[in-house]
């Protein structure tokens, strides 16, 4: 029996809708395929971008900057010291971009301008650390990408 060409252009179809949806099924149940979106919360994360762009604009006017130093003991954070550390609260959140199980959040509590995170909370390999803070009504944002 002879194919013709439309017969050929048909079963080529047919055959390339096939491929594809084979592909889009097994992508679909493959648990090796199933990501998470970065944050849980993302499209309220995306509400408040304004309000970071404010706070990281308001960091980047200061004379001084925030130093992150890696010691034996851990990362040590240096606040500008023209801020007195009793009037300055806020958090640090450090973001593990491979495993979100590593990630946490620690609290600002500061009695000199400086802020220890212990070596223990810290694997070796990239972080994100994000310092949000307020200092007598002010509020700041320090973005970072670091390597322990």
């Amino acid at each position: 029996m002879k194919i013709n060409w439309g017969v050929k252009i048909i079963i080529a179809f047919v055959s390339f809708i096939s491929f594809i949806m084979y592909m889009v099924v097994s992508m679909n149940i493959n648990q090796k395929y199933d990501h998470d979106l970065v944050t849980e919360n993302y499209y309220k994360k995306e509400l408040q971008f304004q309000e970071e762009i404010n706070k990281e604009l308001n960091y980047k006017n200061l004379a001084q900057v925030i130093e992150i130093v890696q010691t034996s003991r851990g990362l040590l954070l240096k606040f500008p010291s023209l801020f007195e550390p009793e009037h300055l609260t806020g958090k640090v959140f450090l973001y593990r971009p491979s495993d979100k199980q590593f990630d946490f959040e620690a609290p600002i509590s500061l009695s000199n301008n400086y802020l220890l995170i212990p070596d223990n909370r810290l694997l070796d390999g990239r972080w994100n650390i994000t310092i949000d803070w307020n200092y007598k009504g002010t509020y700041y944002l320090f973005k970072e990408k670091i390597n322990y």
